[in-house]
């Protein structure tokens, strides 16, 4: 696995945990860390959906 999926990977895992603690808890981690739409929020918003889109691209990936 190249780094840049690892990343990807990684910003997934971060998109999806915290989209769990909105759902459960009503709770938005980046916007607690980062501030409610600040200019870095938006930052790790934008990178988290560009990783679900590189996402995309790793279920046609063979790593045989």
């Amino acid at each position: 696995m190249k780094v840049i999926d690892k990343i990807a990977l990684v910003l997934i895992i971060i998109g999806a945990l915290n989209w769990g603690l909105i759902g459960l808890f009503g709770f938005d981690l980046v916007a607690t860390l980062f501030g409610e739409m600040s200019v870095i929020s938006r930052i790790v918003y934008g990178l988290v959906g560009l990783s679900g889109l590189w996402g995309i691209r790793l279920l046609f990936v063979d790593y045989d």
